[in-house]
């Protein structure tokens, strides 16, 4: 076993359960049980979440509207209502912190906590997983998962086993066996492209991973390949990062019809980049790199960047950019939506040190 002797972090990823249809049902109780879909019921709207009663027809997120209705009739569409989904995740993370202040938030309904050394002095990580999901569910009314085990990547993806409403805890001693059991798929970052490429070279559970050398990993994958070699033996170093950096910041918006004409999208962009330049001076953040983003009528999508020497963060310093690049090459169909983002922020930071204590798990 390779990870005997070894000092061990207490990692949780805390997970909400279908957390924007949740709140939906949480907001309007003759809601609840039922099969509903996030993000507006335009047929050409796509949905942004499910609810666990409409993913058992097969409805998920990104998914068109109009497929969705194909395979559940009966949902019922609401609108996005991001005001209230940080309200709510800002009272989640309060609890998070009354537990620990290494707290790492993904998104607005997810997070890993480090309860390696905790405020309540509590031992037991997959008891304290288990009063913070308690918390919750009493304080505010959502449902949530969580996962527990020595890093962030074990924690992730035990989050997922006992969904929803459940948790899972991988020990020291278990992760090895975990890891070589557990189907390829279910690895946290191996998507549907890799996973193909993963079964057409024999690997299907963790185990066939493992019997990879970390050269032919390399040859394979590129740097992806090191990081496969090393999650599958349980190691993964990564610290929980109380103060996540930025990677980028976003706007984008999807018309009610396609636009065919250069002209009709600048006018789009013009409002985009608006409301993008307006994130940038609010998050006090600047870039270098600016993406534009085009989604087809056939719902294909291509991207297009541009990397300047010095950072940016006014309309005024990258809305030229942004043109150049609409007309850097000829659109290929209609478009459904566009956006804009920033990339290479002025945000990054040196990871901090962090040193690995032993404690009952």
């Amino acid at each position: 076993m390779e990870l005997q002797n070894k000092q061990h972090r207490k990692i949780i990823h805390v997970d909400m359960d279908a957390f924007y249809a949740s709140v939906a049902a949480l907001d309007n109780p003759e809601l609840r049980g039922k099969a509903i879909a996030v993000g507006g019921g335009g047929d050409r709207g796509v949905v942004s979440a499910a609810s666990y009663e409409a993913r058992k027809f097969g409805v998920k997120s990104a998914m068109s509207n109009v497929l969705a209705k194909q395979k559940c009739p009966h949902i019922i569409f609401v609108n996005s209502d991001f005001a209230r989904y940080k309200e709510l995740s800002a009272q989640i993370r309060a609890i998070f912190f009354d537990y620990t202040d290494l707290v790492e938030p993904l998104s607005l309904d997810e997070a890993y906590l480090d309860v390696t050394q905790n405020k309540k002095g509590n031992p037991s990580a997959n008891a304290i997983a288990r009063e913070i999901r308690q918390r919750i569910f009493e304080e505010i009314g959502l449902r949530a998962s969580a996962g527990i085990s020595i890093n962030k990547f074990i924690a992730k993806v035990a989050s997922d086993i006992n969904k929803p409403n459940g948790q899972k805890t991988v020990h020291p001693d278990e992760v090895i066996t975990f890891l070589e059991e557990l189907p390829i798929n279910k690895f946290y970052g191996v998507g549907k492209v890799t996973a193909a490429k993963m079964y057409n070279l024999g690997i299907f559970v963790g185990n066939d991973l493992k019997q990879k050398s970390l050269e032919e990993l390399v040859k394979l994958f590129g740097k992806s390949g090191a990081h496969y070699y090393n999650i599958v033996r349980g190691i993964h170093n990564s610290a929980v990062k109380p103060n996540r950096i930025r990677k980028s910041l976003a706007a984008e918006r999807t018309f009610s019809e396609n636009l065919s004409s250069e002209i009709f999208m600048i006018e789009k962009l013009d409002k985009i980049a608006d409301e993008l330049e307006k994130r940038m001076l609010k998050n006090n953040t600047k870039g270098k790199t600016i993406t534009l983003k085009i989604k087809y009528s056939d719902f294909t999508q291509q991207t297009r960047s541009k990397t300047k020497p010095h950072f940016m963060q006014t309309k005024k310093e990258f809305f030229p950019v942004v043109k150049a690049l609409l007309y850097q090459e000829k659109l290929v169909n209609s478009v459904r939506l566009l956006g804009l983002s920033f990339g290479n922020l002025n945000t990054e930071i040196k990871d901090p040190f962090w040193v690995q204590l032993q404690f009952e798990f």
